[in-house]
């Protein structure tokens, strides 16, 4: 039996507690859970695949790619720490998920996605839904989007060989950077990245994930 929405948010709950040890994290925030009891997944999952909607584990939706598991979902977006005036970046929009959660808890969305698409279906889905508050642009998601930097958050949903200089550089005093580091069909590993107000750069090991290659990803010198 498929579970139900308020099932998803009780495993996301107990997920949480039980990678605590290697989150730092024993719960999400009351603004995070809120989010994602708000924003309901199966708006954005493939008819076929509607019944496993609120299962915690990825979907695919078409392209190649994957919409993520809600538990991941819920801790990159806790990984951010989000206000209401935040900025944030997305780069990989696949469905739109997870900026839709995003747009709940942040001012401005800006979304990059790579394939065309997809980009034109979650543009329709938010416009559909009355999201107002987040914009997608189909472009390279390694070049950030110089435009609308410094970012409060970035974040991005595909898998980097390594992390790309220029969202380094699009983050702003205090901002993080929130990404899965690793080669395809191998060991990766979700790394949380935060500019101090000072302009340090310090980066954190979270725990291990399995992603989506990130779409022309390059080595950088």
């Amino acid at each position: 039996m498929a579970d139900t929405w308020q099932q998803m948010l009780d495993t996301i709950a107990t997920e949480a507690r039980y990678t605590a040890s290697m989150t730092g994290r024993t719960q999400f925030s009351e603004a995070v859970m809120q989010a994602m009891s708000e924003v309901d997944r199966s708006a954005f999952v493939p008819a076929v695949n509607r019944e496993q909607a609120y299962d915690n584990g990825p979907l695919p939706i078409g392209n190649g790619q994957t919409i993520s598991q809600p538990y991941i979902v819920a801790l990159m977006t806790d990984l951010l720490e989000l206000t209401p005036d935040s900025v944030v970046l997305e780069v990989g929009t696949g469905s739109g998920y997870q900026a839709a959660v995003l747009a709940q808890l942040a001012r401005q969305v800006y979304s990059l996605e790579r394939i065309p698409e997809l980009a034109e279906v979650a543009r329709k889905r938010f416009a559909d839904l009355g999201v107002t508050n987040i914009e997608v642009r189909c472009a390279n998601g390694c070049d950030g989007w110089q435009e609308k930097a410094p970012f409060d958050g970035i974040i991005v949903t595909a898998a980097a060989s390594e992390i790309p200089p220029a969202l380094i550089e699009q983050l702003g005093p205090g901002g993080r950077l929130v990404i899965p580091v690793g080669p395809p069909c191998s060991y990766q590993e979700l790394l949380q990245v935060t500019r101090e107000p000072s302009g340090d750069i310090h980066r954190r090991r979270i725990l291990g994930v399995a992603f989506v290659p990130l779409i022309n990803d390059q080595k950088y010198e």
